[in-house]
């Protein structure tokens, strides 16, 4: 009888392992598939999406979400059209564009609420006063709001595409750069170059204040997907807000990424790109952060790119957000 209590015991013991495994296996299953693609490499641009990841908000909303970066041979908004990505993040001006060329898109969370972009000039010379000269632009995008505004000053700046670094720019073979305030701008001070308000146009101080950052998902998704397209802007949005009231712990989230990306980078530009990245998300005028599209600067960003011909038509705010 003994040794029959000691086999039942034995076999409970075996079996509850099982059990616990199989319905962990149940709750992953029933919870949506989400893959979401950033714009760029493993970075703090991206943290509360980490966060969001790591802290289990996503898993709360219900979501098995993945997060898949870009490569150089597939970028984040062609996993998008091509359905092998349900959500990516583009500035305002490029989700424009995108729409523009047939693709139609939606936003469901809009975490910027100012413009990052800055042109940064060698022998502190104004950028406004760099009349046809060399000026490097990412040929990843980026840079609608830099082209429209060098065409309406009449600068007839010769645009130099780079990839990913400023190695240009240092090395001589350009007469300035764009920039972003979080990014290149800080490595930019790390080699040791100046930079100050005689060399640097800050484009959000000159009338060119227009929303980057959201998150876009294609029309035809978000009609069929609507409550996971909702959830998982619900939960970004908790992610983003967890960063900004624990950025030290965010940070560390970051690094975990970055080390696991093989990124090549270090702590301090990283600290320095989530500070950056959490003002920017300041509504200006608030004081808020608000997580909003801001009607008034989907018009400022057509206006601007219709009139340099950068656009076919007006795509309307009540296009863009969900309903």
């Amino acid at each position: 009888m003994k040794g029959h209590k000691n086999t039942v015991r034995l076999k409970r013991m075996i079996g509850l392992p099982l059990i616990i495994s199989f319905l962990s296996c149940l709750s992953v299953a029933a919870q949506d598939k989400f893959i979401f693609t950033p714009q760029w490499t493993a970075q703090a641009q991206f943290a509360g999406y980490y966060v969001a990841q790591e802290k289990g908000f996503y898993k709360e909303a219900g979501l098995n979400v993945e997060i898949v970066h870009p490569s150089v041979t597939e970028p984040a908004i062609r996993r998008v059209q091509n359905n092998t990505s349900h959500a990516t993040t583009l500035q305002l001006a490029q989700a424009l564009d995108i729409i523009d060329y047939g693709t139609p898109l939606v936003n469901i969370l809009q975490t910027s609420m100012n413009n990052a972009l800055v042109i940064v000039s060698r022998r502190n010379k104004n950028p406004l006063q760099q009349k046809g000269e060399k000026v490097g632009i990412w040929n990843a995008g980026f840079g609608q709001i830099a082209i429209c505004m060098s065409m309406k000053e009449g600068l007839g700046y010769q645009w130099i595409p780079f990839a990913s670094n400023i190695n240009l720019f240092v090395s001589g073979a350009i007469d300035a750069t764009l920039a972003m305030s979080y990014n290149e701008y800080y490595q930019l001070l790390q080699t040791g170059i100046t930079l100050n308000e005689s060399n640097v146009y800050r484009f959000c101080d000159h009338g060119y204040n227009i929303q980057e950052d959201g998150v876009y998902v294609t029309r035809s998704y978000y009609e069929s997907h609507r409550d996971q397209a909702r959830r998982f802007a619900a939960a970004s949005k908790k992610g983003w807000e967890w960063a900004a009231a624990h950025p030290k712990e965010a940070l560390d989230i970051v690094m975990s990424y970055v080390k696991k990306e093989h990124i090549a980078t270090n702590r301090i530009l990283q600290k320095l790109m989530l500070d950056e990245i959490l003002r920017l998300q300041v509504n200006r005028e608030t004081g808020k952060r608000e997580f909003r599209l801001r009607p008034d600067m989907v018009k400022q960003a057509n206006r601007l790119m219709f009139e340099n011909n950068m656009l076919s038509r007006e795509i309307t705010y009540d296009e863009l957000i969900v309903k």
